[in-house]
């Protein structure tokens, strides 16, 4: 990948993730269970950026996986994701497209994010 942070968009299912990758464009699923979510991990890299929806709590694993595993993650409110898929005219509604809107959101709002990461002192 280089020195370009990728941003990564997950939509969360009760079943399944829908991973979208910006810039790359990369697109997959794995299932919302600890195999699914181990494939997950083995795909993305320490320097991304992942950003979820809050959803009930089914957010919670793949996000303490991210947490767990080094990797920056972030959970929104799903209106403000909303509102922002709104203003820039993608109001098609499928996982797939959650997850872009969520990648797209995230590469373009750039923060400041509250994440799992430890400050530089509690290192």
């Amino acid at each position: 990948m280089g020195d370009q942070k990728r941003f990564v968009g997950i939509d969360v299912a009760k079943a399944q993730l829908e991973v979208f990758i910006r810039p790359d464009g990369e697109s997959f699923s794995v299932a919302n269970d600890e195999v699914g979510i181990g494939e997950l991990l083995r795909q993305l890299e320490p320097a991304d950026f992942v950003i979820l929806e809050v959803t009930g709590g089914l957010e919670m694993p793949v996000a303490s996986a991210l947490a767990a595993a080094g990797i920056a993650v972030a959970i929104v409110n799903p209106r403000q994701v909303r509102d922002f898929a709104r203003a820039a005219g993608r109001l098609a509604k499928t996982d797939r497209l959650d997850a872009e809107v969520l990648a797209r959101f995230v590469d373009q709002r750039r923060g400041p994010w509250q994440t799992n990461r430890p400050r530089r002192s509690e290192r």
